[in-house]
C-alpha cells in the first residue's frame, strides 16, 4: 500500500513527522505500507519549510510540486495540476492530508476525482467562521474524506452532525503534540535569550498574523500599545510574521520592553514558549502547545477551531478588541490564571495509532 503524505505549509511538517516515524519504526521486508512524501511547495521560503525538514529529521521530499505563491485560486490550481500529473503517471493507494491549508483541500479533491481514497488528519475541527480560508478548506476536505483522524471528541461530534458515520471517524489524538513531546529535550535557546537577558517565567511571547489584527494600522498600533502598557514592564518577545512586518514598518511604536525578532525555527520558538510567563497569539496551533506546557495563553480572535484548549487547557479567547487585554493581563499578573489540563490522547502516540488503523484498512 502506497500512501501519499501531503505537506505544503509550515504546520503540515509537524503533523506529518510522527506518521513518517510510525511507518519507519514498523518497516521490514514484509511490511505492507510505504509512503511518498509530496511537498506541494505552498510555502517556498527556506525559513518556512526547509528548516522544519532539517530540525524534525524529515526525509527529503520524494516529489516537490513547486506551487509557489500567488492568490488562493492560483495556488490551488497549481497544486491540483501538479498532483494530478503525479497521480496519472504514478498512482497511490491513499492520499493522506493534514490540517487545513490550501494543499490539504487541493490534493484531496484531485485524489478523490481519481478514485483514490482520502484520509484527513485533524478532520472535524471547525471555527464556524466562513471568512477564514482555512474553514473553507476544512469543510471541502471533510465533505469528500473517506477516513477521519480526529484530535478531540468535539471534532468527532462536528463530523457526526455533518452526517459522517461513526465507522469512518477515528479518535486518535494530536500529531502536533507527538512532535512537541518528541522534541522537547532538543529545544534550542535562541539568540534573543542572552541578548535580551531573558529569565524563565519573566517575559511574554507574542505572535500576530491574522488580517483582523494586523491589516489595519491603527488597530495593530492600539493592540501592541495596550500590551506594552498592561505588561507592567515584562519584556514582550515578538517574532514578526512577514505579513505583520509590512504593516508594522509603517507605525511608530517605541517601548523598551517590546523586542522584535525574526521568525524563529521550530526548536527555538518552542524554547521561548516553554519558558514564557504567557503567550499572546492569534494562531491556532500555538494554543495546543501552550496547553500541553501549562503556559497561560491569550488568543486574540473572535473564534477558535480548537475549543478544547479553552474548555480543558490554558487558553482564553479574548476577541480582537484591544480593550480586552487589560483585564486578562491583570488576571495573569495577579496569579489567578486557570491551571488547565491536557486533553485526552494528547500523549505523543497519535502517529502510531493512525498507522495501526491504516494497517487494518490495508
Amino acid at each position: 500500500m502506497l500512501i501519499d503524505l501531503i505537506a505544503g505549509a509550515r504546520p503540515n511538517f509537524m503533523k506529518i513527522a510522527p506518521i513518517i516515524k510510525a511507518i519507519n519504526d514498523r518497516k521490514s521486508e514484509e511490511y505492507i505500507i510505504s509512503f511518498r512524501l509530496v511537498h506541494t511547495g505552498q510555502h517556498f521560503d527556506k525559513n518556512m519549510s526547509d528548516s522544519f525538514f532539517e530540525e524534525l529529521g524529515l526525509p527529503e521530499p520524494d516529489v516537490n510540486l513547486g506551487a509557489g505563491g500567488g492568490t488562493q485560486a492560483e495556488q490551488t490550481a497549481k497544486i491540483m495540476i501538479g498532483y494530478e500529473k503525479l497521480l496519472m503517471s504514478s498512482p497511490s493507494d491513499l492520499c493522506l492530508v493534514v490540517g487545513d491549508v490550501t494543499s490539504t483541500m487541493a490534493c484531496a479533491i484531485v485524489a478523490k476525482k481519481m478514485n483514490i481514497k482520502v484520509a484527513h488528519v485533524e478532520g472535524g475541527i471547525r471555527s464556524g467562521d466562513l471568512s477564514m480560508p482555512e474553514e473553507i478548506n476544512r469543510l471541502v476536505t471533510d465533505s469528500i474524506t473517506d477516513y477521519y483522524f480526529t484530535t478531540s471528541e468535539i471534532a468527532n461530534e462536528n463530523l457526526r452532525k455533518a452526517g459522517i458515520e461513526d465507522d469512518k471517524i477515528h479518535f486518535v489524538g494530536n500529531t502536533m503534540i507527538d512532535t512537541l513531546l518528541a522534541n522537547t529535550s532538543r529545544f534550542v535557546k535562541p539568540e534573543v535569550w542572552d541578548v535580551a537577558n531573558l529569565m524563565s517565567g519573566e517575559y511574554l511571547v507574542m505572535t500576530l498574523h491574522r488580517p483582523a489584527n494586523v491589516d489595519q494600522e491603527e488597530n495593530l498600533k492600539f493592540l501592541i500599545e495596550e500590551l506594552i502598557k498592561t505588561a507592567k514592564g515584562l519584556k514582550i518577545i515578538f517574532p514578526v510574521h512577514p505579513r505583520t512586518r509590512q504593516v508594522l514598518n509603517k507605525l511608530t511604536i517605541d517601548a523598551d520592553n517590546l523586542i522584535l525578532i525574526e521568525p524563529q525555527s521550530y526548536l527555538r520558538f518552542n524554547y521561548l514558549v516553554q519558558h514564557a510567563k504567557a503567550v499572546i497569539t492569534d494562531s491556532g496551533g500555538i494554543t495546543e502547545e501552550t496547553t500541553v506546557f501549562g503556559i497561560p495563553c491569550m488568543t486574540l480572535r473572535a473564534n477558535t477551531e480548537r475549543p478544547e484548549t479553552i474548555s480543558i487547557g490554558t487558553n482564553v479567547l479574548l476577541g480582537t478588541n484591544p480593550e480586552s487585554i487589560a483585564p486578562a493581563m491583570e488576571k495573569l499578573l495577579s496569579g489567578h490564571w486557570k491551571k488547565g489540563a491536557i486533553p485526552p490522547l494528547w500523549d505523543g502516540q497519535t502517529g502510531s495509532r493512525i498507522i495501526s488503523i491504516i494497517e487494518k484498512l490495508a
